[in-house]
């Protein structure tokens, strides 16, 4: 009997439509002799959809007609399965439209990369792909990432943080605040979107107030850092979990600015179904580095990835000085645009056999957190009453 895998995308999140595509890419690669495979749509107001068409890419050029002819569905828990519910259910006829047995979240960005729905998967206890609740927030918060990887000791940038009510209420405080801190030229960010959005360099006051200016308008905290001189970008996967993780090879991704931006990574070089995603980005690959320096990249990017408590597959993302040789880890991709399939493709492991890694990996986690106690007896509920709140509100003096 084949497993049946539900492969989610899309989501609440400005990296929605770069979630479809990877998620779709996932869902064509996965081993048909081995899987059955669903594709469930995450709309943007968070709804589930799902229906054969919804597999298809072109379905997504007309999104109304794609939605008018899928399934909005329900998850619900049913004997160590998901079911997919029809909603609203229908009087007569068919309502349960399919099951999973385990689920791979191909999602990117807030509201789903960022632990929301790995917290949904783990209520309704069903196996499912890639980094838990807690890795998977860590991860996505950049300032938090930088402060587990300082105290496990891999090198990453100094930073500044900034909410957007402090900086509203003084933008002149608050920009005082980061020269303080650091020379120009920074790079202003986010601090918990990925895939480039909401980044930009300033070189002087004028353009770090609309640096921030247009952070804000993607989060409500931003992080400003130095912007690295000489600067090379390196990207490494890494695949695993705790006990065993290994890392790909090394990228060098090529831009046209000062750092890598969104046009760069999704709408430059996009002319094809085939190479839609991270992987129509320019790039050297494998990554043409001095001596010893593929090596030191590949192993901060597993001590990265077991410091942040990661699994299944994840892309760590590097700042290089090409001058001085310095390294710094820029970020975490926790569920990697593409799930870096070409890294792992040029290391020798084909998509689909990457993404068996991926379903053992999270039974093994499953069969894991069974084995763990999740009840405590105690009868701390005898004799409780609440009827001290009634009675106060009746009988009691104010």
């Amino acid at each position: 009997m084949k497993t049946t895998v539900a492969v989610f995308f899309g989501g609440r999140s400005v990296e929605h439509e770069v979630s479809i595509i990877s998620g779709l890419q996932a869902y064509a690669a996965l081993d048909r002799a081995k899987y059955d495979v669903l594709p469930v749509y995450i709309s943007k107001d968070s709804r589930f959809y799902t229906g054969e068409h919804m597999g298809d890419i072109d379905s997504y050029k007309d999104m109304k007609a794609c939605l008018e002819k899928a399934a909005r569905v329900l998850l619900v828990p049913e004997d160590g399965r998901v079911l997919l519910v029809r909603y609203p259910m229908k009087k007569f006829g068919r309502s349960v439209l399919g099951a999973f047995d385990v689920a791979m979240p191909v999602v990117h960005g807030t509201n789903v990369e960022d632990g929301t729905l790995m917290g949904l998967l783990e209520m309704l206890g069903v196996p499912y792909t890639g980094c838990d609740l807690t890795s998977s927030a860590a991860g996505m918060d950049k300032y938090l990432m930088k402060a587990a990887l300082k105290q496990a000791g891999v090198p990453v940038l100094d930073a500044a943080v900034l909410s957007a009510r402090e900086y509203m209420l003084d933008p002149a405080a608050g920009c005082a605040r980061v020269e303080g801190r650091f020379p120009y030229p920074v790079i202003v960010k986010p601090v918990n979107l990925g895939s480039s959005v909401g980044i930009s360099y300033a070189g002087d006051r004028a353009a770090l107030e609309e640096a921030m200016d247009n952070a804000f308008g993607f989060a409500s905290r931003v992080l400003v850092e130095p912007a690295v001189p000489n600067l090379r970008e390196i990207n490494c996967a890494v695949l695993g979990d705790a006990d065993e993780a290994e890392a790909s090879v090394c990228e060098e991704p090529v831009t046209s600015h000062e750092i890598l931006d969104f046009s760069d990574k999704y709408l430059n070089n996009a002319d094809s179904a085939k190479s839609a995603g991270m992987s129509s980005l320019k790039r050297r690959l494998p990554a043409e580095l001095p001596e010893g320096m593929t090596e030191r990249v590949q192993e901060l990017a597993v001590q990265t990835f077991r410091a942040l408590g990661c699994a299944g597959v994840a892309r760590v993302d590097f700042l290089n000085n090409r001058e001085t040789g310095e390294l710094w880890v820029n970020e975490i991709n926790t569920i990697p645009g593409s799930l870096a399939f070409y890294l792992w493709e040029a290391a020798g492991l084909p998509f689909a056999a990457m993404l068996d890694r991926l379903i053992e990996l999270s039974f093994k986690r499953k069969r894991e957190r069974e084995a763990l106690t999740f009840t405590y007896a105690s009868n701390i509920l005898d004799g409780v009453s609440l009827g001290g709140a009634k009675g106060a509100k009746h009988g009691g003096k104010a």
